[in-house]
């Protein structure tokens, strides 16, 4: 295996809190890998220690098999949820500005154009949308052509045509050899992006596999969802296993050959309905099965709600 990224054991705390709690991982050169988990998981924390912004309190981290202070400056980039940079300066002068941070760098009408930018090149940056001012952003971590990019939340503030625009980026920069680990809250966005997803919650790694894997293991059952009033006892008998709420009945571990068997049954019950809508697990569903797994149980209330 190549990996382009090895972390061994990682653990941060701030105070009391561990926001990273023993984090191991390994990224294949190439891959495309996304980190999603709630806030508080200690994303964010994770991608400063994997790029030497932070400090790691224990633990290692490589990079194309050398310590990461060894590394190339060149080889590497990061956008941070949080980034600002100067707003009295075109988009154009802004990336001008950051390539001429490297020793070699990407001509800047090129990234422009990739990130959809050419025609608003010339626009203060302070003017522009926050989706566009996005794009630049996203820009700036590409003037260098980094063989690792990371991006915190790069999609944020993008409108969807926008953000399709730079998914299929990501996808062109990674067939190309890139290697991307991408924080997300977006599951859709790891969905079409990710070879791999690592789910982190209270700083530690909960689990890590394809998009599909994790919906298959963890994703639940295929659905179908009934907009009716009717409630769970109108297929009482029928062998279908029904929850209900308010306007929605749903019958689960239907698969698409059993919708039919499924609609007959809702007539011969007299079931009356507005639509019916066949649903697959998603990455979604993994991220709030496993998320609320690992969340604290509130205490019980004794005599009532205080």
């Amino acid at each position: 295996m190549d990996n382009a990224l090895v972390a061994e054991d990682l653990s941060r705390s701030y105070g009391d809190t561990a926001a990273l709690d023993g984090v191991s991982l390994a990224v294949e050169r190439g891959e495309v890998f996304a980190l999603i988990g709630p806030n508080g998981a200690g994303k964010t924390t994770l991608v400063r220690a994997l790029t030497g912004t932070t400090t790691p309190d224990a633990g290692e981290v490589s990079v194309f098999g050398a310590p990461l202070g060894a590394l190339d400056e060149n080889r590497i980039s990061l956008l941070p949820q949080a980034f600002s940079p100067p707003e009295r300066l075109t988009g154009r002068e802004l990336l001008a500005y950051y390539a001429g941070l490297y020793d070699e760098s990407r001509p800047v009408e090129d990234v422009l154009s990739e990130v959809g930018m050419a025609d608003e090149a010339d626009a203060w940056y302070e003017t522009l949308s926050g989706g566009q001012q996005r794009r630049i952003c996203v820009g700036s971590a590409l003037v260098n052509d980094p063989d690792l990019l990371f991006l915190d939340e790069p999609t944020t503030g993008i409108d969807p045509a926008g953000r399709r625009d730079l998914w299929a980026l990501i996808g062109d920069l990674a067939d190309g050899g890139t290697t991307v680990l991408l924080t997300t809250h977006n599951m859709a966005e790891a969905e079409a992006l990710a070879d791999r997803v690592g789910l982190l919650a209270d700083g530690r790694l909960v689990e890590v596999g394809s998009p599909d894997s994790l919906v298959a293991t963890h994703g639940g059952e295929s659905r179908l969802v009934v907009e009716t009033d009717a409630g769970p006892d109108a297929l009482a008998g029928s062998g279908y296993r029904v929850s209900a709420t308010r306007g929605e009945l749903t019958i689960h571990g239907i698969d698409p050959e059993g919708i039919a068997t499924a609609v007959r049954a809702l007539e011969r019950a007299g079931v009356e309905y507005e639509s019916l809508a066949w649903t697959q697990p998603t990455l979604e569903d993994v991220y709030l099965e496993l998320a609320d797994e690992r969340a604290p149980e509130e205490p019980a209330t004794v005599g009532g709600a205080q």
